[in-house]
């Protein structure tokens, strides 16, 4: 089926080159490391909002009687742990004065693929988590990869773009090892839109 212009033309055979490239890896297994370890404090200050009451995110001996090292990090919260720094002492974060500006580099931005159309418009749609254990306090978390698994052109009420889908494994290593082989520890799929945004119309009058 084409999606075809007014004047004729495709808009969706620019999106063919990445459509091609689902099962590729565009992190070429590269690991980004999350800013920070899981400790105690941290999981701590995520179970206090949801009033997460359970032993083995707070009590040392009843995770070590449940076969764990020390206390375990919720599902739920892993996901954070996997994310870099986003500033570093020296480096510039934000380069403009504007009240809406944004940030010279984010880990959850839109970044160009190298293939296909170039996008401006970008948002997340789904999530999902798959463990093969549990992550203890005194680990590192990290993702390695970027596998396309998924792309679908589609135009919708914001604009023409595609979903598409992303895989990476969450690996861990000890804190403070950073030459230790990681392990992997679950995987995470993510579904993005990116697209063009539809030109605005006129305000009616």
């Amino acid at each position: 089926m084409t999606a075809a212009d007014t004047n004729g033309t495709d808009w969706t055979a620019p999106w063919q080159e990445v459509v091609d490239a689902v099962g590729r890896d565009f992190l070429d297994g590269k690991t980004t490391w999350g800013g920070d370890p899981v400790e105690p404090g941290a999981i701590r200050r995520y179970l206090e909002p949801l009033e997460l009451d359970c032993a083995l995110h707070t009590d040392v001996a009843a995770a070590r009687a449940a076969g764990h090292d020390d206390v375990i990090m919720p599902a739920t919260g892993v996901i954070a742990w996997t994310i870099p720094a986003a500033w570093q002492p020296g480096e510039v974060l934000f380069d403009s004065e504007e009240r809406n500006a944004q940030p010279v580099h984010s880990a959850i931005n839109n970044t160009d693929l190298g293939v296909g159309p170039k996008t401006t418009g970008f948002f997340g749609t789904d999530i999902e988590l798959d463990f093969d254990r549990e992550v203890t306090a005194g680990e590192h978390l990290g993702r390695r990869g970027k596998r396309l698994v998924a792309c679908k052109p589609k135009e919708t009420g914001v604009g023409r773009g595609a979903f598409m889908t992303w895989e990476s494994e969450i690996v861990s290593r000890p804190a403070g090892v950073a030459d230790a082989e990681p392990e992997v520890v679950g995987r995470i799929r993510i579904g993005t839109y990116a697209y063009v945004p539809h030109p605005k119309k006129e305000a009616a009058r």
